[in-house]
């Protein structure tokens, strides 16, 4: 396993750690000022900042855009949310991102249909491929947690977004998120499963604490909750990944109300002794 202590260059800050105090140009600016490598920037900041302005600010300061969050939702309409999945595509590859992360959706409006909405998943990642394949995209399926299936993602598990990647062929991947699958017995077998067919394409860390008061903003700093991350990443990198490790925490009661230089000290400190 990776030696991280001493060496940064490898953490990658997701912009959602951060998301209520800083745009993504103070974003950027942080992760240089704390010596961290990499930044995985949400959309919605992106356009903040505009794509251009962005790509200028994390190419002159040497950072690796590990991912981009977030394409998919793939069930919001019946055209798929093509167009806009074609943008965050396009706007990935600007960035020079490693990946582009996909959350696939929940149930369609209305409906018990769970077969029917993974259907339209497969069917909506194969049609997102066809653009993605021409840009050198890789498109990272991100299994969410089971809680989610209604209305987020209804790729549950790991084995579920290998056996769709199977299905898809080239250029699709998945993107590992602790907090997602590390309740699932299964997961050691599915990472090493993912990296024969070299399909991690990214890997986020967060912890799960108890208990959990909010079922999607109450995430835990790496080392506060009962995930063994060490375990999972040595999974990870025994299985081949050797990507950055990215800090993607949702915590409306706790992290997001500190100061946001203190939030990635912590994470630096937490990066090197924890994850």
């Amino acid at each position: 396993m990776r030696d991280l202590s001493r060496d940064t260059r490898l953490l990658s800050l997701n912009t959602a750690t951060i998301r209520e105090q800083w745009g993504l140009g103070e974003a950027i600016e942080g992760c240089v000022r704390h010596g961290i490598g990499g930044i995985a920037p949400w959309r919605d900041q992106l356009h903040v900042l505009g794509v251009t302005e962005a790509v200028k600010r994390i190419s002159d300061e040497g950072l690796r855009v590990s991912s981009l969050c977030r394409g998919g939702l793939f069930t919001v309409d019946d055209h798929l949310n093509l167009d806009d999945n074609r943008r965050a595509v396009d706007e990935a590859t600007a960035l020079g991102a490693e990946c582009l992360v996909l959350v696939v959706g929940g149930l369609m409006a209305g409906s018990r249909d769970l077969p029917e909405a993974r259907r339209r998943v497969a069917e909506g990642i194969a049609k997102l491929l066809d653009h993605a394949r021409v840009q050198g995209m890789r498109l990272a399926i991100e299994p969410l947690h089971p809680m989610y299936a209604a209305d987020r993602g209804c790729v549950n598990t790991l084995r579920e977004a290998l056996d769709l990647c199977d299905v898809l062929g080239a250029g699709v991947g998945v993107a590992i998120d602790t907090y997602h699958v590390w309740w699932d017995a299964d997961l050691e077998r599915q990472i090493r499963r993912a990296g024969q067919a070299g399909r991690i394409f990214a890997y986020h860390v967060c912890d799960w604490l108890v208990p959990t008061e909010d079922l999607l903003t109450d995430r835990g700093m790496p080392g506060d909750g009962i995930i063994d991350l060490r375990r999972v990443r040595g999974a990870v990198e025994a299985a081949g990944y050797n990507g950055c490790c990215e800090i993607e925490i949702f915590s409306a009661k706790n992290w997001w109300r500190r100061d946001p230089d203190e939030v990635l000290r912590i994470c630096v400190e937490r990066f090197q002794s924890v994850v």
